[in-house]
């Protein structure tokens, strides 16, 4: 005897409604969602570029700031080495004298030119002179070891101009600073050049670690 196939029972018009409805309902909430998501995405880049707005102007600020702070350090700085150099000046030959060295002649914002050219090869902020030797003097605010070694360059091209023109003196070197460390000082001190400091309304002269480096025709 055969066995007799049933057709499955098709779901009621009410299931397959419920289901319709069920169906319609997520995908309303997916489309919401959807929208919501866009405007949370549209605040956070407008946020976004608000910010990177607010920190191009703060940076653009602070640029500004910066370079008129600069600039008023500069000009502050310049200022002062301007009185540092007044102050120091007429002291320099009575100060050297304590170290037997009698210099007559000082002058401030010396400079040396080559006899061929006419073209300025050094300047150095006092030059103090007698017949024998001559000291040069460069004064900053903040002395530094790079100060150090460019001035000792001048104290060479010096050297090198005497030779060639026939100038017999010896050439000394001194610097001096309103702010110098520890081992800026130790490092001048070792190259043979004096060291000048303010000491309240007077200065301080302090000589080299053994004897002074001369430049010229005992250097």
């Amino acid at each position: 005897m055969e066995a007799v196939q049933t057709q499955p029972t098709p779901p009621s018009f009410e299931t397959v409604w419920a289901i319709l409805q069920e169906v319609g309902k997520k995908q309303e909430e997916l489309v919401e969602s959807q929208k919501e998501t866009d405007r949370q995405m549209k605040e956070t880049d407008r946020q976004l570029k608000e910010t990177d707005r607010i920190v191009k102007e703060n940076a653009l600020q602070m640029k500004e700031s910066k370079a008129e702070f600069d600039e008023r350090l500069g000009h502050y700085i310049n200022l002062f080495g301007d009185f540092t150099e007044y102050t120091m000046a007429p002291k320099l030959r009575d100060k050297f004298l304590e170290f037997g060295l009698d210099f007559p002649k000082a002058n401030r914002n010396s400079s040396v030119k080559d006899n061929k050219t006419k073209k300025i090869i050094l300047e150095t902020d006092v030059m103090l002179e007698n017949g024998d030797k001559a000291m040069l003097v460069e004064i900053k605010t903040q002395l530094t070891v790079e100060r150090i070694n460019k001035h000792i360059e001048r104290l060479e091209k010096m050297q090198k101009h005497a030779d060639l023109y026939g100038d017999k003196r010896t050439f000394l070197g001194a610097v001096a600073g309103v702010v110098v460390d520890d081992d800026v000082r130790e490092y001048a001190l070792n190259q043979g050049l004096y060291l000048i400091e303010p000491a309240g309304a007077d200065l301080s002269i302090t000589p080299p670690n053994g004897q002074p480096k001369e430049w010229g025709r005992q250097g």
